[in-house]
């Protein structure tokens, strides 16, 4: 009996992924997911230097700004509640001492840069099309930093708007770097803040959007996260206790469906090897000192230090 709709997945001929690859990630907090997971597993990946950025629009201006070399200066931050904060930024990076904050902004610009130009695959994910318009300057933020809503405008963004960004962020990335593959996902934690109703058409503007852009030939590409939780795992055992983002299990599931799609079978058994050493780290060991358990440590540095000749970039 088969209890579960399965999404259909093609293995990606083409540009798969391996640990040569040097992958750049950004947008909603399911970006982070899937970065943790090549974390783990040691490929040369990075995350959303600016932190977590939810819409099209804070993304496209993350890019814009990295390849002009933008230099965040006092005038692009403000503090509340004795916090300094950046409309551009995510909160993760609000400081006490405005220095920091303005030094971490110009050094994320950097690493964006950076990561744009080299990175062979650059994965976006969207997680809705609401905005917020700062009232006193037109400008739609990344970030409301708890200011108050009164000082904002709140607006969905249409297919047309949505398109034109991806668009945008696409001829960014393709001006400085031609040749990465671009794959765009939506993620699959509901924004029910917005409404039910309103996270709905928030996500099918993304999906319109993104489908309005994608081109394998040009090697742009969807990968279906929000398809695979909403329809393979659609069910709350998926699901962490506030019944809105995807527990470790649903993490797992669609990390297992993005393997299978994108990385090259050789990548399989190095990660294989790479999970042993990861679990043999965090092994506790009833007795620390005995000599069973140096002899594990042994075989573990040794196991270490053969992965790293052959992939010098891995720190363990």
């Amino acid at each position: 009996m088969n209890l579960q709709t399965q999404i259909p997945l093609q293995k990606e001929a083409h540009h798969q992924i391996d640990y040569t690859s040097k992958l750049f990630l950004l947008g909603s907090c399911f970006s982070e997911n899937i970065g943790n997971k090549l974390s783990y597993y040691k490929f040369q990946s990075v995350q959303n230097p600016l932190g977590i950025l939810f819409h099209p629009k804070a993304i496209e201006h993350l890019i814009l700004n990295s390849i002009n070399a933008k230099d965040y200066t006092e005038k692009d931050i403000f503090e509340l509640n004795e916090r300094w904060h950046c409309f551009d930024a995510h909160s993760q990076l609000s400081n006490n001492v405005k220095e920091e904050l303005l030094h971490n902004l110009n050094e994320a610009i950097k690493t964006t840069k950076e990561q744009l130009t080299h990175s062979t695959h650059i994965v976006i994910t969207l997680g809705t099309a609401w905005v917020y318009r700062y009232i006193s300057s037109d400008m739609i933020v990344a970030n409301c930093h708890k200011v108050p809503q009164k000082q904002f405008l709140k607006e969905l963004l249409s297919v047309d708007e949505v398109t034109e960004s991806l668009e945008s962020i696409t001829a960014l990335i393709r001006s400085i770097n031609p040749n990465a593959s671009i794959i765009f996902t939506v993620s699959p934690v509901r924004h029910v803040k917005d409404g039910f109703v309103q996270n709905q058409q928030s996500k099918s503007h993304l999906i319109t959007g993104i489908h309005n852009v994608i081109e394998p030939r040009k090697n742009i590409h969807y990968f279906p996260s929000y398809e695979i939780m909403m329809d393979e795992l659609r069910d709350y055992r998926f699901y962490k206790e506030d019944m809105i983002h995807p527990n470790q299990t649903a993490i797992h599931f669609i990390w297992e469906k993005f393997v299978y799609s994108w990385f090259n079978e050789s990548s399989l058994s190095t990660m294989k090897r790479v999970e042993e050493i990861q679990k043999g780290i965090t092994h506790k060991p009833f007795n620390p000192n005995s000599e069973a358990h140096q002899k594990f440590l042994d075989k573990l540095k040794f196991k270490q230090e053969q992965l790293q000749k052959e992939f010098s970039f891995m720190s363990f």
